[in-house]
């Protein structure tokens, strides 16, 4: 497969984009971080986690697909409203519809999405870990992990959930995980492993809803 843009000029777009907008990057990690103790500890405000899902979905599509990557592959604005599209499908479904709220316990559903959460938020660690550095690297508020972040907000919500939801994680999970092969990204391959669950738990929500064994939930 030939790309339109060389691994250079991929690394070039991390680059410009932690440089110009790194206050952003780390804020949004840090409320990720606080969401995600909220959630485990079952004191999330539902209303709240599903608007900041939506608003890391509109900033990746304007500030790093619009703004950022578009300038060395067109795609990037179809990738832009992908992503809108997205944020938009939280704020309907989850809040003007209320069709989302949120559970923790020890089903495996909420193991998936505590290995989600917890990859998701030490993703800058594991680019640099596979030999990309900063600020040429992804780092946070970029696509991939915001996918992997999403996937665990999916999961963690209690079914059903609406089916629409699932598709850009779905279809950014399969075009993001080809980074992994394609330029070498590495901590992209959990990608894969993500349409998978999402697509077993979009079909069959049962399938990830019975307790563990020993469990009393």
């Amino acid at each position: 497969m030939r790309l339109p843009f060389s691994e250079t000029e991929f690394l070039d777009v991390f680059a410009a984009y932690n440089t110009a907008l790194w206050p952003a990057v780390v804020a949004f990690w840090i409320v990720t971080l606080g969401f995600s103790i909220a959630l485990v500890r079952g004191r999330v405000h539902s209303l709240a986690l599903t608007a900041f899902v939506a608003v890391h979905w509109a900033w990746e599509g304007i500030a790093y697909h619009a703004v950022f990557f578009s300038r060395i592959n067109p795609a990037g604005w179809l990738f832009a409203v992908l992503f809108l599209v997205e944020a938009v499908a939280f704020l309907w479904l989850g809040i003007v519809r209320r069709r989302l709220s949120f559970d923790w316990g020890r089903k495996p559903r909420h193991l998936l999405a505590g290995l989600f959460i917890v990859y998701s938020l030490v993703y800058p660690l594991l680019a640099a870990i596979f030999g990309h550095q900063y600020p040429r690297a992804p780092a946070f508020a970029v696509p991939c992990p915001t996918a992997l972040f999403t996937t665990a907000i999916l999961l963690a919500a209690v079914p059903p959930v609406p089916r629409w939801l699932f598709v850009a994680p779905v279809v950014w999970s399969v075009i993001g995980g080809s980074a992994a092969v394609l330029l070498g990204m590495t901590p992209d391959l959990m990608l894969f492993a993500a349409a998978f669950v999402l697509l077993i738990h979009c079909v069959d929500p049962k399938k990830l809803e019975r307790p563990r064994l020993g469990s009393r939930l």
